[in-house]
């Protein structure tokens, strides 16, 4: 997430009141951390209030916040109660979404929340109704639909300059030292020396730390290293999988897919991790004449840029979705339209707010963010499609009628 847009403070101005937005941030660890870096600097925002389980994270926030008297909390109910707080950033372990989404909505503050939205499909369903019921202002944190490339390419996309797309193909792979395993590091992607484990426990309110989650004692690997347990996120699929498909979603609009098969493997990083370090899924929408597909390791460096495979011309992003700048456009052989570009014309589209000014400038004028509440479900049920679909070893299907995975 860049911290802000050059353009913020023009598109404030242009559009919005000047009434002071004041955040509470719920979450400081790795994602938490650079939120609150983002939404400090953006003009008429204020963070008024942190909270964290863990007292390093809470001072982070104090310390970040930039602000000499911001209040800090252990239980997020208590920041949700404060009257100087409008809007919130939620960025708990993903076991927590579904709580303080439905309590912060309870309590009308507008809400920027982390992927993946939630861990069960019934906790998306309570959180959409709890959003709906409250009309505040959600943003769910998928920061690849601030491209301006990208809504540059939904424009090609939408006039049909690709023509029919059959295939759509994302990947994510990343492959670590074999002493610094992927989602093994301790309260930052780049930090992977060992904190005092004595002073880590006295310093975590263990019992609220685990919240919604099974009881058990205190477990350091759990608290750091939570991704790898199913207990508190989904692994690859909300993790990983969830920016890919969100972002195919933004450019297509296609909503949940028909079907879903997925194979995920423990191929290397046998850590006690639960969840598998290789994904595969395969997702159709039977009407469209569309495949997704999602390659995933933790065990190699090879790159899978989004691609959108249409039969007049293939568009090739330069990168994984969030961090997407340009893209590139093929021709078919039989295409001769003489008005397709070669790929992104920069300058040509106006650039677009960062994803967290773009919640905040919805905040003022009441409008609907790039990936609101409706967004966030679509996203949940397809990255959990494939989830279902690995841990049961079958193939899936999305019944519209009964919005369930069968």
């Amino acid at each position: 997430m860049a911290a802000a847009s050059a353009l913020g403070p023009a598109v404030l101005s242009a559009t919005s009141a000047d009434k002071l937005v004041r955040v509470g941030c719920i979450g400081l660890g790795t994602r938490g951390g650079d939120l609150i870096n983002a939404v400090v600097p953006l003009p008429g925002v204020k963070v008024t209030a942190v909270c964290d389980v863990y007292g390093p994270h809470r001072r982070k926030g104090i310390e970040r916040s930039r602000n000499a008297d911001v209040k800090a909390y252990v239980d997020y109910r208590e920041l949700l109660a404060d009257p100087n707080v409008d809007a919130v950033i939620i960025a708990t372990p993903d076991h927590w979404h579904c709580p303080i989404v439905v309590d912060a909505a309870r309590a009308g503050k507008d809400i920027y929340c982390e992927k993946g939205f939630s861990r069960t499909l019934d906790e998306a369903k309570r959180m959409r109704a709890a959003l709906k019921q409250s009309n505040v202002v959600f943003q769910l944190g998928h920061q690849a639909r601030q491209a301006t490339c990208a809504l540059q390419a939904k424009e090609l996309i939408d006039r049909g300059a690709l023509g029919p797309i059959s295939l759509v193909r994302t990947g994510r792979f990343k492959s670590t030292r074999p002493d610094q395993p992927n989602w093994r590091w301790y309260g930052y992607y780049d930090q992977w020396e060992r904190p005092d484990p004595n002073q880590v426990r006295q310093e975590v309110d263990w019992d609220l730390w685990l919240g919604p989650a099974p009881k058990i004692p205190w477990n350091e690997r759990h608290f750091w290293h939570w991704r790898c347990y199913y207990a508190y996120g989904t692994g690859y699929a909300g993790d990983l999988l969830s920016h890919e498909m969100d972002f195919v979603q933004y450019l297509l609009g296609h909503g949940i897919p028909d079907t879903c098969s997925c194979r995920g493997l423990i191929a290397l990083l046998n850590d006690d991790r639960e969840v598998p370090d290789t994904w595969i899924a395969t997702y159709q929408f039977e009407k469209l004449g569309r495949t997704m597909t999602f390659e995933g390791s933790m065990n190699c460096s090879d790159s899978l840029p989004v691609t959108l495979c249409g039969r007049d011309a293939t568009l090739r992003f330069d990168t994984i979705a969030h961090d997407v700048t340009t893209f590139a456009i093929e021709k078919a052989y039989h295409n001769r339209k003489a008005d397709l570009p070669a790929g992104y014309e920069r300058g040509r589209t106006p650039a677009q707010p960062n994803h967290m000014l773009d919640w905040v400038q919805c905040i003022r004028n009441r409008g609907t963010p790039k990936c609101s509440t409706d967004e966030a479900f679509i996203e949940t049920a397809t990255f959990l499609m494939s989830l279902v679909s690995q841990r049961e070893n079958r193939v899936v299907r999305w019944d519209r009628v009964k919005e369930e995975i069968v």
